[in-house]
Protein backbone atom coordinates (compact mmCIF):
# COMPACT_ATOMS: atom_id res chain seq x y z
CA UNK A 1 0.00 0.00 0.00
CA UNK A 2 1.56 3.30 -0.80
CA UNK A 3 0.81 6.30 1.05
CA UNK A 4 1.45 10.11 0.25
CA UNK A 5 1.40 12.92 2.39
CA UNK A 6 1.91 16.34 1.80
CA UNK A 7 2.47 18.21 5.15
CA UNK A 8 2.18 22.40 4.77
CA UNK A 9 2.05 25.20 6.83
CA UNK A 10 -1.53 26.34 6.52
CA UNK A 11 -0.73 30.27 8.03
CA UNK A 12 1.04 30.30 5.05
CA UNK A 13 -1.19 30.04 2.97
CA UNK A 14 0.28 26.48 1.01
CA UNK A 15 -3.63 24.67 0.86
CA UNK A 16 -3.69 25.84 -3.26
CA UNK A 17 -0.22 24.48 -3.58
CA UNK A 18 -0.73 21.66 -2.03
CA UNK A 19 -3.94 20.79 -3.59
CA UNK A 20 -2.40 21.30 -6.81
CA UNK A 21 0.21 19.06 -6.53
CA UNK A 22 -1.83 15.97 -4.91
CA UNK A 23 -3.73 16.43 -8.17
CA UNK A 24 -0.55 16.17 -10.14
CA UNK A 25 0.26 13.60 -7.76
CA UNK A 26 -3.15 11.26 -8.52
CA UNK A 27 -2.55 11.98 -12.23
CA UNK A 28 0.06 10.85 -12.57
CA UNK A 29 -0.04 8.05 -10.35
CA UNK A 30 -3.27 6.87 -10.13
CA UNK A 31 -2.64 3.25 -10.22
CA UNK A 32 0.08 3.16 -7.75
CA UNK A 33 -1.27 5.75 -4.58
CA UNK A 34 -3.22 3.87 -2.65
CA UNK A 35 -4.02 6.88 0.01
CA UNK A 36 -3.00 10.36 -0.38
CA UNK A 37 -3.28 13.01 2.59
CA UNK A 38 -2.93 16.93 3.10
CA UNK A 39 -2.30 17.55 6.79
CA UNK A 40 -1.95 21.59 7.30
CA UNK A 41 0.11 22.70 10.69
CA UNK A 42 2.15 25.77 11.28
CA UNK A 43 5.89 26.37 10.88
CA UNK A 44 6.37 27.25 7.80
CA UNK A 45 7.20 23.68 6.63
CA UNK A 46 6.33 22.19 3.77
CA UNK A 47 7.18 18.19 3.16
CA UNK A 48 5.92 15.40 1.20
CA UNK A 49 6.21 11.92 2.29
CA UNK A 50 5.94 8.54 0.59
CA UNK A 51 5.33 5.55 2.33
CA UNK A 52 6.76 7.65 5.95
CA UNK A 53 9.87 8.85 4.01
CA UNK A 54 10.36 12.45 3.72
CA UNK A 55 11.10 12.74 -0.28
CA UNK A 56 11.04 16.43 -0.21
CA UNK A 57 11.64 19.15 2.47
CA UNK A 58 11.31 22.92 1.46
CA UNK A 59 13.85 23.73 4.51
CA UNK A 60 16.08 21.05 3.93
CA UNK A 61 16.00 21.65 -0.25
CA UNK A 62 15.76 25.67 0.18
CA UNK A 63 12.79 25.86 -1.94
CA UNK A 64 9.47 23.84 -3.20
CA UNK A 65 9.92 21.35 -6.09
CA UNK A 66 9.32 21.59 -9.71
CA UNK A 67 6.26 19.29 -10.31
CA UNK A 68 8.50 17.11 -13.03
CA UNK A 69 10.95 16.64 -10.13
CA UNK A 70 8.31 15.90 -7.85
CA UNK A 71 6.69 13.61 -9.93
CA UNK A 72 10.70 11.89 -10.55
CA UNK A 73 10.97 11.50 -6.35
CA UNK A 74 7.54 10.16 -5.79
CA UNK A 75 8.13 7.87 -8.89
CA UNK A 76 11.26 6.59 -7.33
CA UNK A 77 10.04 5.82 -3.73
CA UNK A 78 6.79 4.12 -4.96
CA UNK A 79 7.04 3.11 -8.69
CA UNK A 80 10.72 2.55 -9.58
CA UNK A 81 10.24 0.79 -13.15
CA UNK A 82 7.57 3.47 -13.97
CA UNK A 83 7.98 5.45 -17.26
CA UNK A 84 6.99 9.07 -16.70
CA UNK A 85 7.10 9.49 -20.54
CA UNK A 86 8.79 12.94 -21.75
CA UNK A 87 9.98 13.66 -18.11
CA UNK A 88 12.56 10.93 -18.32
CA UNK A 89 14.26 12.16 -21.62
CA UNK A 90 17.06 14.19 -21.74
CA UNK A 91 16.19 17.61 -23.39
CA UNK A 92 17.37 17.62 -26.94
CA UNK A 93 19.47 20.66 -27.79
CA UNK A 94 18.97 22.36 -30.96
CA UNK A 95 21.48 24.31 -32.54
CA UNK A 96 19.14 27.18 -33.80
CA UNK A 97 21.85 28.44 -36.53
CA UNK A 98 22.26 26.20 -39.46
CA UNK A 99 25.97 25.24 -40.87
CA UNK A 100 26.85 27.17 -43.69
CA UNK A 101 29.46 25.41 -46.11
Amino acid sequence: MNKIEIRYCSKCRWLLRSTWMAHEILSTFEQEVDELSLLPGSGGFFEIMANGNVIWSRKDMGRFPEITKLKQCVRDAIAPNKDLGCMDRKKIKFDIYPTIY
